[in-house]
């Protein structure tokens, strides 16, 4: 792969987690948000796809230690959304109607809250991710086009 589409992956890598963050945000504002739309896993997520596949490339390119940082927030993000995605989704309280649909739960305006709260602390892993994505952007267009090998 050359360096303009390791780019354009990259960069349509980190809309799909802006998408992912968005969707975690409308389930607490209470949209009707299906658990699919907003995996929990780290390597389930469109980003994770991207960065646990194709992504693992650029570890082969020097200098690039900020991939490190970059999976360290994005397991500390799925860490923190599996605390939202507990109060949503938890098989606790939930009849039988919404378990067989995969719907989520009621949720008291205390959890609400408990959630809002979790989702600040999301949002700024996401901010400190997107920033880690944009230096990796940052240092891939540096690259001489002949240094560049993926």
């Amino acid at each position: 792969m050359n360096k303009e589409e390791t780019l354009v992956h990259l960069r349509n890598a980190k809309k799909a987690h802006i998408t992912w963050v968005q969707r975690a945000h409308a389930l607490i504002e209470g949209l009707p948000i299906e658990k699919e739309q907003v995996p929990v896993g780290c390597t389930e997520c469109k980003f994770g796809l991207w960065f646990y596949g194709e992504g693992q490339a650029l570890g082969m390119i020097p200098n690039m230690d900020c991939l490190k940082e970059i999976e360290k927030l994005h397991f500390e993000l799925h860490d923190v959304y599996m605390k939202i995605f507990k109060i949503y989704f938890s098989d606790e309280d939930r009849s039988i109607f919404s378990k067989f649909f995969g719907t989520r739960k009621k949720v008291t305006s205390l959890n609400q809250e408990i959630a809002k709260d979790y989702y600040t602390q999301l949002k700024t892993v996401s901010e400190k991710l997107v920033d880690g994505l944009d230096r990796l952007e940052r240092r891939i267009f540096a690259l001489q086009e002949g240094k560049f090998v993926v």
